[in-house]
């Protein structure tokens, strides 16, 4: 298969009259790293990998043991659907293996990889399905990047959406990409818009969303505007999520196996105790979903006199109930396929690979555990106290997520003692350099008072 596959490639890579191969991996954070090599080096790079230096990547080791290698892997080939300065170039997603030959710990793609392989040996696949946020702001006179909405268009409008075409061009390169996409359109605020992926497997849907965030990046950039995944820009509008709804298949058979027709809401015991995994575990997947500082500026419960921004807080599922954390959206009783589950606190900041590892070890968590499912909410959650009602809310803060995650050992073992102990440290890092900060609300509200 894989020889075969490399004759494809090599095909591909005459007919596209590739120069450059880009050999990409992420760091914890989810960042994009790239090795590029000339296409003649390829050959060398899929027998031995690429040696590279961990040390100067995010979370990866220390100095001292800085020898790593990337291997290519030979599904990701593709060619980049842009040229920059006329040089046709090819990007592959690469794993990265230490010196003995052993896959790396920190490698986000591996953690995904391993939480993949305990639900194979349940007997599952786990699929999932983002919709992916952002905002595109222009950039100032100087160049300066400014929280201006290039719009003022609303959800699905069109006569105001002036990005409609942009939004075109940036699918049209996913595509080029290999990456099918569902839909696009105009989100709620001034400036935001959504592009849903495609349902897939979750290792090459991961690929896919860091792909993704890359293209739209650059898409953007060629109109003279700047996209941002920034969960929350501007005060007082939308922020930006990334939901994500999964299911499990059968491993063997490709059967959904949270479906369930005798159900009242159509779901398997396996689909119920998925959702109640979700729920358990929902404030210590919190800091790895929700990653950033301000990650919990959209992530805010609406109460008298402040909005809630359509960003559920409270640790509950429903049916079409959109305020819920977890939704089950409806499907036809002839398309038991499409049964599926909707997390809706994620944000477009998360490292793909850790945010679905993380998902998947929860649901499986229930169904081991075989966790019972609450009653579900399917009143409006923005309405209403949930509290009267004992729900409780996600964190508030990154400084309350990290104290979940420290909690909670399930999430801990997902993501692999490594990532675990330099994820904290980064984020911890991020959180207390943030406590220091004196904002700008804190000094036009208390220098001229106190």
């Amino acid at each position: 298969m894989s020889q075969d596959l490399r004759v494809e490639i090599k095909e591909a890579i005459a007919q596209q009259k590739i120069e450059f191969i880009n050999l990409q991996f992420t760091d914890i954070l989810g960042m994009v790293k790239s090795v590029t090599i000339p296409v003649d080096k390829l050959e060398e790079a899929l027998d031995y990998g690429i040696w590279f230096d961990g040390s100067s990547i995010e979370g990866f080791v220390r100095i001292v043991e800085s020898d790593m290698y990337l291997v290519p892997d030979l599904t990701t080939y593709a060619h980049i659907p842009w040229n920059e300065h006329g040089v046709a170039t090819a990007r592959m997603i690469c794993d990265v293996y230490t010196p003995d030959g052993k896959r790396f710990a920190g490698d986000p793609r591996y953690v995904l990889a391993n939480v993949m392989h305990q639900a194979a040996e349940l007997g599952y696949n786990y699929k999932v399905g983002p919709e992916l946020e952002f905002f595109l702001f222009k950039p100032d006179q100087n160049g300066r990047v400014l929280p201006i909405p290039q719009d003022s268009a609303g959800y699905f409008d069109i006569s105001t959406d002036y990005a409609a075409h942009v939004r075109h061009e940036m699918t049209r390169a996913l595509r080029g990409f290999g990456i099918a996409v569902e839909a696009s359109h105009h989100e709620v605020a001034p400036g935001q818009h959504e592009i849903d992926l495609s349902y897939g497997d979750a290792v090459h849907t991961a690929d896919h969303l860091v792909t993704a965030r890359v293209a739209i990046k650059a898409i953007a950039q060629q109109h003279g505007l700047y996209a941002t995944f920034m969960p929350k820009p501007i005060a007082n509008l939308n922020g930006s999520g990334m939901h994500v709804h999964q299911n499990l298949t059968n491993l063997l058979t490709d059967k959904n196996v949270f479906f369930d027709p005798t159900d009242s809401y159509g779901l398997s015991k396996i689909g119920r105790q998925f959702i109640a995994g979700l729920l358990t575990h929902a404030h210590g997947m919190s800091a790895v979903l929700s990653p950033l500082v301000n990650s919990y500026k959209r992530l805010v419960a609406g109460y008298e006199g402040v909005k809630n921004f359509e960003a559920p807080v409270y640790v509950s599922w429903g049916h079409t109930n959109r305020s819920a954390l977890v939704r089950v959206p409806r499907t036809s009783r002839d398309r038991p396929h499409t049964t599926r589950v909707e997390l809706r606190c994620p944000d477009p900041s998360c490292n793909p690979y850790l945010a679905f590892a993380v998902m998947l070890a929860a649901g499986l968590d229930g169904i081991k555990q075989r966790l019972p499912l609450g009653e579900a909410a399917e009143e409006d959650l923005f309405r209403v106290d949930p509290r009267a009602r004992g729900m409780e809310i996600l964190p508030r803060s990154l400084g309350e997520a990290l104290d979940a995650l420290q909690k909670d050992e399930v999430i801990q073992t997902a993501l692999g003692p490594h990532i675990y102990e330099r994820f904290m440290e980064a984020k911890m890092q991020e959180w207390e350099s943030y406590c220091g900060y004196i904002s700008r609300w804190e000094i036009e509200r208390y220098l001229h008072i106190f």
